[in-house]
């Protein structure tokens, strides 16, 4: 399997519901280091997974759609806790609407899957994988 990974980041704010988070319960703000890693089994005709320059044009959109915003205030998050596994599905799933709409060029119909992981910190990512 042959792959690509392309880098952003994205600057929320939100708070959790729920004991298990402790002091995350209040508003706190979160920044995270976005990797959107996209697979394939064979190379395309111009042997490459995607056109990298597309899949980081097209994750910034989709980070853009998220990025300073209190995720608390967004009508789509109501009563929803936005962890980082959460948030992880959110951006793939928008980066796959996206190639199969054709955002990405013919050449990632051809894509298997995409993965996304959210970097909280040096120690600490969680990341969501699904199939194209």
């Amino acid at each position: 399997m042959f792959s690509i990974t392309v880098r952003d980041h994205l600057m929320i704010a939100h708070s959790f519901r729920g004991e298990v988070f402790g002091p995350a319960q209040r508003l706190h703000g979160a920044t995270f280091l976005v990797d959107a890693t996209f697979r394939r089994e064979q190379l395309d005709e111009d042997n490459i997974v995607v056109d990298i320059g597309l899949a980081t044009k097209e994750l910034g959109t989709v980070v853009g759609e998220l990025n300073y915003r209190n995720l608390d205030d967004e009508p789509e998050f109501a009563g929803v806790n936005t962890s980082t596994e959460f948030l992880a599905k959110v951006v793939a799933d928008r980066l796959a609407e996206r190639i199969h709409k054709g955002a990405l060029g013919e050449g990632a119909r051809g894509l298997a899957s995409l993965s996304v992981s959210l970097h909280e910190s040096h120690i600490a990512w969680a990341s969501y994988e699904r199939d194209l």
